[in-house]
């Protein structure tokens, strides 16, 4: 399985992902900049979601920002 994601909008209290399987980007997956609340807009937290979920925080406790894309491959 291999989940892409790439950042499509950051505001101050939010950052948006279109994420999908094989790069097919046709979900989008919202993070709470405060709470770290993580949601899918078509309201399916599934492994693809946690996946893409997962590699944004670690990427962002690394760097110390939003990365403008991920991937994630099993």
């Amino acid at each position: 399985m291999t989940v892409a994601g790439r950042k499509i909008v950051e505001s101050e209290d939010e950052v948006r992902y279109e994420f999908g399987l094989d790069r097919q980007f046709d979900r989008v997956l919202t993070i709470d900049k405060h709470t770290w609340h993580v949601s899918a807009e078509d309201g399916q937290f599934d492994s693809a979601a946690g996946a893409i979920a997962s590699k944004v925080k670690r990427s962002w406790q690394e760097r110390g920002e939003f990365p403008p894309g991920v991937v994630f491959s099993s």
